[in-house]
C-alpha cells in the first residue's frame, strides 16, 4: 500500500488493520470508507484509495465494486468519473478475477481468499509486511511513467464514459449525488476514532463522585453519550403507585440541570430525550444514529421498570448491543439477599433483613469512586430535545393565563447540586450527627441529615454517606440503621410487587374508614386546629419535606384519629414530598396503617408528642405564625387558652386558625382499634392461634428460597403458604379480651412523653405539698411575667431553659398498675 511522503506511520498502520478487519468481515464497507477517509484526510484518500483497495480485486470483488460506489457517490462528478476509468483500467490490468468463494472445511479457522496460499501469506498483506504483492505496487522508476498513462487514458475516455452514462439514462442527479455524500459525511462523523461510543442511560443516579456506572464507562475506553428518556407512563407504573409526584419531578428537572453542569466541566453534556412511543423505541434509535455498542445503566428496583429494564436488556442483546447494569445500595442488593440459613420470623423487621444481609455470601462495601477528571466526548452528538420539553417543571396556569409558581419556596429551602448534597453532608457530619441518637426527633432543631432527596436521586450515594459517617467518626447505631431501612423497604418491594397500592395484611383490607373529604381536606393543607400537624403539613406543602418524626406524627393523626386509609396519605405524600420514594413511602405507611410487614409500637398524639418534639413552640411559630404569640405551654392546645389571652395574641379560632376537626381523640383512636378487633374475629384464618399474630401470604419467591425453614409458615388450603409477622400486643390483647375497658400494652413511643406520665406527676405533686407549691408560685411568677410583657408590647423574657433531655428508657411513671411508683434514688 503506497502512502504519501511523511504519512503518519500510526494512520498506516490502522488503515492496514482495517483493510483485514475488512476481509475478516467484522467491518462494513462504508465504515471502512468512513475510517479511512478519518485518518488519512481528503486529499490523500482521493489520491490513494486505489492502492488501498487493490489487494481486494483479486479475492473479493464484492468489496472491490462496493467501495467504487461509494467513491463515486462521495467524491465531486468529475472526480467521480476520473476514479470510475482509473479502477475500470485496473480492473482489466490485474488477473482474472475468480469470483467463486471458497470455504474452508474447519469450521474455526477464518476464511482465506483464492489469491493466497494461506492465512499467513493474508495477513501479511493486510498488515503491511514486506511480502511480494501481485499487482499492488508499481516500481518507483515508472510511477511517472504509469501516472502519465493513466492520465492520457482517463483524459481521451471520460467523455466517452458520460455519454454512455447520459445514452443508458444511468446518470445520478446531481441533488441525488450530494444528498448521498451529506450521508457518508454524516457516518464519518459519527465515529471519526474508530471506537463505537457508549450510551450512558442516566436515570436515579444524578451524580459524578462514586457512580460505578459512570467509571463503568470509562473503563470500555470509548466516547460516553450521557442521555436522559422520560416516559411518564413507564414510570408511573400500574395502580395507585403515583411513583411521580410534582414535587419530585420538579427537584429531577433542577437535578438534570445541575447535572448538566457538571458533565460539561468534563467536556460533555447531558442529551436528554422523550422516550415515546417506549424507551426501548427510543434506545433504538440513539443506537441506529450513534452506532454505539454499549449500553451502561444503573438498575431500578420498582417491579414495573424492572420488567421494562428486563425487556430492553434483552431485545439489545439480542441486537448485538453489551448491555452493562451497575447496583447502588448501602448493605446488598435487595435482588441478591434471601433468608435462607436465617428463617422467616420477623421478615418485616430491619434487624432481620440486617442478618439475612450480613449472611448473604458477597462483597464488603468498599470505599467510594472518585469523580472522573474528563469524560470523552464523541465528534458529533445525537439530537434530543430541550430539558423543559419533558414538562418536568410544568406549572399550571391561571384562567388569565398567569403562572401559579407552586415551587417558589422549594426553590428557596434546596440546593438541588451534587455539591448541595454534599455541603448538606458535611453540615450535619460536623454537628447534628453527635445528638442524632437522642434528639433526632427534634422538629425545632437542625438534628436531622436532611440528605433524603439526595439520596432518593442518587446525587448522594447510599456508600459515600455511611463512608463518611464512619470517617467522621460517627457512632450512632440510630443513623446508620436508618440506612439499613431504606434498603430493607426495597427487598419488601421485590418480594411484594403489590405493595404500592394492596395492603399486605388480608384481614385489613375490609376496615371501615371515614370518607368525609372535609377532613381529609383540612389534613393536607394544615387546617386541622392541632398545631403540631398543621405546622409539619404545611412544612411539607411549602418545602417538600418534613422529618422521619413529623411523618409518624402527622400518619398516625390521619390513620388512628381521622379513620382515613392508609393509601390516602401514600398519595399526598408521594405527590408533595421531594423524596417521594415508592418503596420506602408504601413500607411506611403500610406499617402505620395497620397492613404492612411490621405494626408501629407507638400511636402519636398530636398534643403530648410536641412535648417531645417541639417542647418550646419553635417550629410550631415557624410554619403557624398566628400562634406566635401564645405562650410556651399552651402553644400546642390554643384552644385552652383564655379569650383574653386569644385576643391579646390577635389569634381567632375559626378565623385566622381553624377549630379542631375532631375533639375528643381518646375515644377516636379507641374505636380504630376496636375496628381491628372486629376484623381479626372476622377473619379468623387469617391469624395465628398460637401467638396471636396475623398471617400474610407468602410469595412464591421467597417460599422457594426457605424451603430449610417452613417450621415459621402455616400450609392453609386456599391461601398457600401464611407467615405470622409482627403484630401489635395491643391488638391481640383487644382480641383476646374485647370487653376490657382498659389496655395494658397501649401503644407508647419510647422516650414518649405520655398523658399517664403528666397525670402521675400531677398526682405526686398532690402528695407532696411542698414541691407542688414550690413549683405553682413558679409558673404564676413566669405566668404573669409574661403577661405583663404582653401588655406592655414588650419583648418575652428569656426563660431558664437548659438542655432538652429525652425521657429515660425506664421512666418510673409511665406505669401506675394501683398505686404510684416511687422512683428510686
Amino acid at each position: 500500500m503506497r502512502m504519501s511522503v511523511g504519512k503518519d506511520t500510526k494512520s498506516v498502520s490502522q488503515v492496514r488493520k482495517l483493510l483485514r478487519e475488512l476481509i475478516m468481515g467484522r467491518e462494513d464497507p462504508d465504515g471502512f470508507f468512513c475510517l479511512c477517509l478519518s485518518l488519512l484526510g481528503d486529499t490523500d484518500t482521493r489520491t490513494h484509495f486505489l492502492d488501498v483497495i487493490e489487494p481486494l480485486s483479486s479475492g473479493h470483488v464484492h468489496l472491490h465494486s462496493q467501495l467504487t460506489g461509494i467513491f463515486l457517490e462521495y467524491f465531486s462528478k468529475d472526480e467521480a468519473d476520473e476514479l470510475e476509468l482509473a479502477l475500470t483500467l485496473s480492473h482489466y490490468e490485474t488477473k482474472q478475477i475468480k469470483t467463486d468463494f471458497r470455504q474452508q472445511d474447519s469450521g474455526h479457522q477464518p476464511y482465506v481468499p483464492p489469491s493466497y496460499k494461506s492465512y499467513a501469506d493474508m495477513t501479511a498483506v493486510t498488515s503491511g509486511g514486506d511480502q511480494p504483492k501481485a499487482n499492488v505496487a508499481v516500481e518507483p522508476e515508472n510511477q511517472h511513467i504509469a501516472k502519465w498513462t493513466l492520465d492520457t487514458e482517463v483524459h481521451k475516455t471520460a467523455s466517452a464514459i458520460k455519454n454512455i452514462n447520459k445514452d443508458n439514462d444511468l446518470k445520478v442527479t446531481k441533488s441525488t449525488r450530494s444528498q448521498r455524500r451529506r450521508l457518508r459525511k454524516q457516518l464519518l462523523l459519527k465515529n471519526p476514532s474508530g471506537k463505537q461510543p457508549v450510551l450512558l442511560w442516566f436515570r436515579r443516579d444524578l451524580r459524578m463522585w462514586d457512580n460505578p456506572a459512570l467509571i463503568g464507562c470509562l473503563e470500555l475506553d470509548a466516547p460516553v453519550i450521557p442521555v436522559f428518556l422520560w416516559n411518564a407512563v413507564e414510570e408511573e407504573g400500574p395502580g395507585v403507585s403515583v411513583a411521580t409526584g410534582g414535587a419530585s419531578k420538579y427537584w429531577l428537572h433542577q437535578a438534570l440541570v445541575s447535572l448538566n453542569l457538571s458533565l460539561e466541566h468534563l467536556g460533555s453534556h447531558l442529551v436528554t430525550l422523550k422516550a415515546e412511543p417506549s424507551s426501548l423505541t427510543a434506545l433504538q434509535g440513539l443506537i441506529a444514529e450513534t452506532g454505539a455498542a454499549s449500553l451502561v445503566a444503573t438498575a431500578l428496583y420498582e417491579p414495573w421498570l424492572k420488567e421494562r429494564d428486563d425487556s430492553v436488556w434483552e431485545t439489545l442483546e439480542k441486537q448485538g448491543v453489551n448491555c452493562h447494569i451497575y447496583h447502588s445500595y448501602c448493605l446488598r442488593d435487595p435482588y441478591t439477599v434471601t433468608t435462607r440459613g436465617v428463617g422467616l420470623r420477623g421478615i418485616g423487621s430491619v434487624s432481620h433483613f440486617m442478618s439475612c444481609c450480613q449472611q448473604n455470601p458477597g462483597s464488603g462495601l468498599g470505599a467510594p469512586l472518585d469523580a472522573p477528571g474528563a469524560l470523552p466526548a464523541p465528534s458529533t452528538w445525537p439530537q434530543g430535545c430541550p430539558l423543559v420539553d419533558l414538562e418536568l417543571a410544568r406549572m399550571p396556569r391561571r384562567k388569565d393565563g398567569t403562572e401559579v409558581d407552586w415551587a417558589v419556596n422549594i426553590r428557596k429551602s434546596w440546593d438541588f447540586s451534587e455539591e448541595g448534597a454534599q455541603a448538606h453532608l458535611e453540615a450535619f457530619l460536623r454537628d447534628g450527627v453527635y445528638r442524632y441518637e437522642k434528639e433526632s426527633s427534634r422538629a425545632d432543631a437542625p438534628n436531622t441529615s436532611s440528605v433524603s432527596p439526595y439520596l432518593h436521586f442518587g446525587q448522594l450515594s447510599a456508600r459515600r454517606l455511611l463512608w463518611d459517617a464512619r470517617g467522621a467518626r460517627c457512632r450512632s447505631p440510630k443513623f446508620q440503621r436508618k440506612l439499613a431501612w431504606r434498603d430493607l423497604a426495597y427487598w419488601q418491594l421485590c418480594l411484594f410487587p403489590d405493595l404500592p397500592w394492596e395492603s399486605l395484611r388480608p384481614p385489613y383490607k375490609v376496615l371501615q374508614w371515614s370518607s368525609d373529604h372535609a377532613h381529609l381536606k383540612a389534613w393536607q393543607r394544615g387546617f386541622t386546629g392541632y398545631p403540631l400537624v398543621d405546622a409539619a403539613m404545611r412544612q411539607l406543602w411549602q418545602t417538600g419535606w418534613m422529618n422521619n418524626y413529623m411523618r409518624h406524627v402527622v400518619a398516625s393523626f390521619l390513620i388512628a384519629y381521622l379513620h382515613f386509609p392508609w393509601q390516602e396519605g401514600y398519595r399526598w405524600f408521594q405527590d408533595t414530598l421531594v423524596d417521594a420514594d415508592v418503596a420506602i413511602d408504601a413500607m411506611m405507611w403500610q406499617n402505620g396503617g395497620m397492613c404492612g410487614l411490621d405494626h408501629w409500637n407507638f400511636v402519636m398524639h398530636p398534643v403530648d408528642a410536641a412535648l417531645t418534639c417541639d417542647p418550646y413552640g419553635t417550629y410550631v411559630r415557624q410554619w403557624c405564625p398566628q400562634l406566635k404569640a401564645l405562650p410556651d405551654d399552651l402553644i400546642h392546645k390554643p384552644w385552652k387558652c383564655p379569650a383574653s389571652m386569644l385576643r391579646r395574641a390577635g389569634v381567632v379560632i375559626g378565623n385566622n386558625y381553624p377549630e379542631r376537626v375532631v375533639i375528643d381523640l381518646e375515644e377516636r383512636r379507641a374505636q380504630s382499634l376496636q375496628d381491628v378487633a372486629s376484623v381479626r374475629r372476622r377473619f379468623r384464618e387469617f391469624v395465628d392461634q398460637r401467638s396471636g399474630c396475623d398471617l400474610v401470604p407468602l410469595p412464591a419467591r421467597l417460599v422457594q428460597e426457605t424451603l430449610g425453614s417452613m417450621e415459621d409458615v402455616v400450609r392453609r388450603d386456599g391461601t398457600g403458604f401464611l407467615l405470622p409477622v409482627i403484630t401489635r400486643m395491643e391488638f391481640k390483647h383487644h382480641s383476646e379480651d374485647p370487653d376490657r375497658q382498659d389496655n395494658p400494652y397501649s401503644a407508647v413511643l419510647k422516650g414518649y412523653v405520655s398523658r399517664k406520665r403528666d397525670e402521675t406527676i400531677a398526682f405526686l405533686n398532690e402528695r407532696d405539698f411542698t414541691a407542688s407549691v414550690m413549683c405553682e408560685n413558679a409558673q404564676r411568677k413566669e405566668r404573669l411575667e409574661r403577661d405583663c410583657c404582653l401588655l406592655e408590647g414588650l419583648p418575652q423574657p428569656i426563660a431558664s431553659r437548659g438542655r432538652a433531655r429525652r425521657t429515660p428508657t425506664r421512666d418510673p411513671y409511665s406505669k401506675v398498675p394501683g398505686g404510684v411508683a416511687i422512683p428510686h434514688r
